[in-house]
């Protein structure tokens, strides 16, 4: 699994191992709750295989934030770096396998390798690339129409169309799944 990290990471090998052998492989079906709401975060989870959506819960409505998919890492991140307890809920879509790593063996990593600026800012942008994709979401909800962020969806990240259900799809605009088969039954006929 980390072979294909390991030339973004400049580390000689003991420590490469080191680092590496602080993670834990886990196996899980379908629908697997990795983190509940509510719950104090303490793991950290890199995707080998599957795809994962973080949600949470609006008066009985599940409202989809993001999904993740193979070689990125997933946490609340919010929850994870402030201790307290996580306001989404961590939940495999299809059968994964994860890698995570606790909380106080990535806090000795990233005490270890603050010292070189290369290495930490490689390893804090793929931890927040969650952020980033948050913000850009969110700005999404304000700016553009539910058809424009569907066909920004299929632009931007085509493998969500492919791999997501469309209730999850629907959940992540914002929208019911009536309204995403309208957008879809209208933009088919357009072309």
């Amino acid at each position: 699994m980390f072979n294909q990290f390991r030339d973004k990471f400049p580390l000689d090998d003991a420590k490469w191992i080191q680092y590496t052998n602080s993670f834990n492989r886990l196996e899980v079906p379908a629908k697997t709750v990795l983190l509940e709401e509510g719950e104090i975060s303490k793991k950290l989870f890199i995707i080998e295989k599957g795809c994962i959506r973080v949600w949470f819960n609006n008066n009985g409505k599940d409202l989809t934030t993001q999904f993740f998919f193979e070689n990125q890492s997933v946490a609340s991140i919010e929850s994870f770096m402030k201790k307290f307890p996580s306001p989404v809920v961590i939940e495999t879509i299809e059968p994964c396998v994860v890698w995570w790593i606790h909380k106080k063996d990535l806090d000795k990593v990233l005490e270890e390798i603050k010292e070189i600026p290369e290495l930490r800012d490689r390893l804090f942008n793929m931890l927040f690339q969650r952020t980033f994709d948050y913000m850009k979401h969110f700005v999404s909800f304000i700016k553009d129409s539910p058809t424009q962020r569907y066909i920004n969806l299929i632009k931007e990240r085509p493998q969500i169309i492919q791999r997501v259900p469309q209730h999850y799809i629907a959940s992540y605009l914002g929208i019911t799944t009536v309204h995403l088969s309208r957008i879809k039954s209208k933009l088919v006929q357009k072309k």
